[in-house]
């Protein structure tokens, strides 16, 4: 009896460890998407939703019947490496203009069970012209019907919209067709991962730019933590001093914690002094070490920082190295210049990088073969490495940063008839692995 307790404690272990780390790399995780780890997830929903709140303060909602989980990710310093992308044009992550008609979309999802395209259309025209910090939206052109698709393939890979008759790129050529939608208003609520409301944050619109990075941190704002008021405003100037012990802990376990977890490395000189404290403290090291355990993850700890390396790519999104596109490609080679200068390139001389690898693949990377495409190369592929944490900005240089040093590119060959580079590397641990939402 004992031996089979411990072998059905051995395996509940084990599918958490690897809940966990599906849940990580797919927030929002439905049923018809994914119906195995679905109900992976769903036997296992308590413990995970303790280890969440616990490790990260992160809540985990699953609704059995409804046949989707979210895990709500919150992060105290949000940025722009992990943006909307759309379902056509290679991926190519949302404009300002495609994200305002998320928005407006959502918005008038909400009261909407049923729906087709063009009375949605309509409904989206209307609200965004009644609104004067809006330009309206006009399906008579087909840029704008183009964007339209854009964001109801991203709310359809949600599983907010499903498709009961036609297709919606039809859309696209056509103002006239024809789609039917049936709508998932429970979940579509469920899409936002801000702690307070941002109707709670409202404020002229003509001041709005102005504050709009103040707006933002107050949507992200935690009451837990001590400091903050019911609107997400702090009540005293640093938000902090008002704390507890209890709340000051609570908030470095969770800051850490969150980034360790959800970013591709994390770099000792990233955190601030408190931070870096709490993680090379006795109890910080061991809190992480056991959550990284129960997580599955190995943990790769230097003296400039850690990293989380999954065995089996399942927390993985992003990955690198990887030949799925020519600015990753272009990334992988362009470390080799960049670790042999350590102060930086400026961009001059990333455009002169990337020339060189043009230069060398001639027949490669076709949509740079114009005047600028070599410093678009090198601007697309330093976009890469800043988005993997393996370079920062200093001024007007790119400057390396330790977790790059961790790759050595040992050769690259000629892949079939257009001379694409495939890149070689070796590496002092194993390939560095991203986790972008």
């Amino acid at each position: 009896m004992s031996t089979l307790a411990n072998q059905l404690a051995s395996a509940e272990r084990e599918e958490v460890a690897r809940a966990i780390r599906l849940l990580l790399a797919r927030p929002l995780l439905t049923k018809a998407a994914d119906p195995a780890g679905f109900d992976l997830v769903r036997r296992r929903r308590a413990s995970l939703a303790r280890w969440f709140d616990y490790t990260c303060g992160w809540s985990l909602v699953v609704e059995p019947r409804r046949g989707y989980a979210r895990l709500t990710k919150i992060r105290a310093n949000p940025d722009g490496s992990r943006p909307a992308r759309r379902a056509r044009s290679g991926r190519t992550p949302f404009d300002r203009r495609r994200y305002v008609l998320l928005c407006v979309t959502a918005a008038e999802l909400l009261s909407m069970p049923m729906t087709t395209i063009g009375m949605l259309a309509d409904r989206v025209g209307q609200a965004t012209a009644v609104d004067r910090a809006l330009p309206t939206f006009d399906p008579v052109h087909k840029p704008e019907r183009t964007a339209f698709v854009d964001v109801l393939k991203l709310l359809e890979s949600y599983d907010v919209l499903r498709t009961v008759d036609g297709t919606t790129e039809a859309y696209v050529e056509s103002a006239e067709a024809k789609v039917l939608y049936r709508v998932d208003t429970t979940l579509l609520m469920r899409l936002s991962a801000s702690s307070v409301g941002a109707s709670r944050l409202s404020v002229p619109p003509d001041e709005v730019p102005a504050r709009f990075e103040d707006l933002l941190a107050g949507l992200v704002r935690e009451r837990r933590y001590g400091g903050a008021s019911a609107d997400g405003t702090a009540d005293e100037p640093h938000g902090e001093t008002a704390a507890t012990d209890a709340q000051r802990n609570l908030r470095l376990r969770h800051s850490v914690l969150r980034r360790l977890f959800d970013d591709p490395v994390l770099h000792r000189e990233d955190l601030t002094e408190d931070e870096l404290a709490y993680v090379t403290s006795l109890t910080g090291r061991q809190i992480l070490r056991r959550s990284v355990e129960q997580a599955g993850f190995l943990l790769e700890e230097r003296s400039e920082g850690f990293l989380l390396v999954d065995p089996e790519g399942i927390a993985t999104d992003v990955r690198f190295p990887d030949d799925s596109s020519t600015a990753r490609v272009a990334a992988l080679l362009l470390l080799e210049p960049l670790c042999a200068a350590p102060a930086g390139l400026q961009p001059e001389q990333l455009a002169e990088a990337g020339a060189a690898q043009l230069r060398r693949f001639p027949r490669w990377a076709k949509a740079y073969q114009s005047e600028d495409g070599p410093a678009r190369l090198a601007g697309d592929a330093v976009r890469v490495l800043l988005d993997m944490g393996l370079v920062r900005r200093a001024g007007d240089r790119v400057v390396v940063r330790p977790a790059a040093y961790r790759y050595r590119l040992t050769g690259t060959t000629s892949r079939g008839a257009d001379d694409d580079p495939a890149p070689a590397t070796t590496s002092s641990g194993v390939p560095a692995d991203g986790d972008e939402q």
